[in-house]
């Protein structure tokens, strides 16, 4: 596959390069370092800060949703993986105001063991901090075992979540358990259509037929739970409905918001096709859609194919959905 870059190995610094040289009036390197991204915006003295990070390659995660209403910092590492944890270090320093510092992060094995050595060292400095991982990832393991899931594109709603309560100047604990009940009330399932490349590997991170589709997939090419002929964008969102309304029941009268996510190499007709057969499936059980969001929010480079994420909402869970933010990827100005 042909990519537009320079040497594979400046791949990332250049992207962040390009990223705050268009959106520096939302967010900006702290001290010069390329791996970590600060917001551009005041922040309120005595306002939790919030605090992410994630590897590259997943576009607008993680670093396009620091700004106004949601994160403040984010430690960015290579492609597919995990920023060292002294970059989390440094964005939690940044990111402290005097209230303490929410981490919120994807559930994968590498940002766990750095957040934990960032706090460790942080908590030194006399910074007070608490962790909340999305696992929204119905496919990656069983109800039972949810603490396992991965963490994907759902992650959004959390931030955007937490964001507005620490916004409101809620405490650090009141902002974790925002940032908890957002999570779990969030489920994603996606399908992949085709591989991607990671620029210094150089070749696809997995094979499937032309005629195929992987049911589950992860975001980084981990495998997915079953491997089913291509659909038809009907049966496609009819497949992961389903699968995610067993996992999360919706009563009648329920009201969620719904986003369908591309990953990476998916039109956006494509992504309307399929929501508007999902919206149909919640009306006919009974289901509110609020603040429906399709586009890409969590990308896989230029793998083809889409998730689609319910979260499922409460009055207060709404009122913050709605709160203002704006960030280089996100805005709900309009909402």
């Amino acid at each position: 596959m042909k990519k537009i870059i320079n040497r594979p190995a400046d791949f990332v610094d250049e992207t962040m390069e390009g990223i705050v040289a268009a959106c520096g009036d939302h967010i900006r390197f702290l001290n010069g370092d390329r791996r970590v991204l600060i917001s551009g915006y005041p922040v309120k003295k005595g306002k939790v800060g919030i605090v992410t990070a994630g590897g590259s390659g997943h576009l607008p995660l993680f670093l396009g949703y620091v700004g106004a209403g949601m994160a403040d910092a984010c430690a960015v590492g290579n492609v597919f993986a995990s920023p060292a944890y002294t970059k989390m270090a440094a964005a939690i320093r940044a990111a402290d105001s005097g209230a303490g510092v929410l981490c919120l992060y994807g559930n994968y094995g590498g940002d766990r063991m750095n957040f934990e050595q960032a706090i460790e060292d942080c908590a030194f400095d006399g910074i007070r901090c608490r962790s909340v991982r999305a696992c929204d990832d119905a496919a990656s393991a069983p109800k039972e075992n949810a603490g396992k899931r991965r963490g994907v594109a759902g992650i959004f709603y959390a931030y955007k979540c937490a964001g507005a309560a620490a916004d409101q100047m809620r405490d650090l604990d009141a902002v974790a358990a925002v940032a908890e009940k957002a999570a779990a009330n969030t489920r994603t399932m996606g399908v992949a259509l085709t591989p991607c490349i990671v620029p210094e590997a150089g070749r696809p991170t997995f094979a499937i037929a032309e005629d195929e589709m992987e049911v589950g997939m992860g975001i980084h090419g981990e495998k997915g739970i079953t491997v089913e002929k291509l659909m038809t964008a009907d049966r496609t969102a009819g497949l992961l409905m389903e699968r995610l309304l067993d996992d999360m029941p919706l009563p009648d009268g329920s009201e969620v918001s719904v986003l369908v996510n591309g990953l990476g190499g998916t039109p956006a007709e494509e992504l309307f096709i399929v929501y508007r057969r999902v919206a149909r499936i919640l009306e006919e059980r009974g289901v509110k859609v609020f603040m429906p969001h399709v586009g890409e929010y969590a990308t896989a480079m230029e793998m083809a194919g889409l998730s689609v994420t319910l979260f499922r909402l409460d009055d207060e869970l709404k009122e913050l959905l709605r709160a203002p933010a704006c960030t280089p990827f996100y805005t709900n100005a309009n909402k």
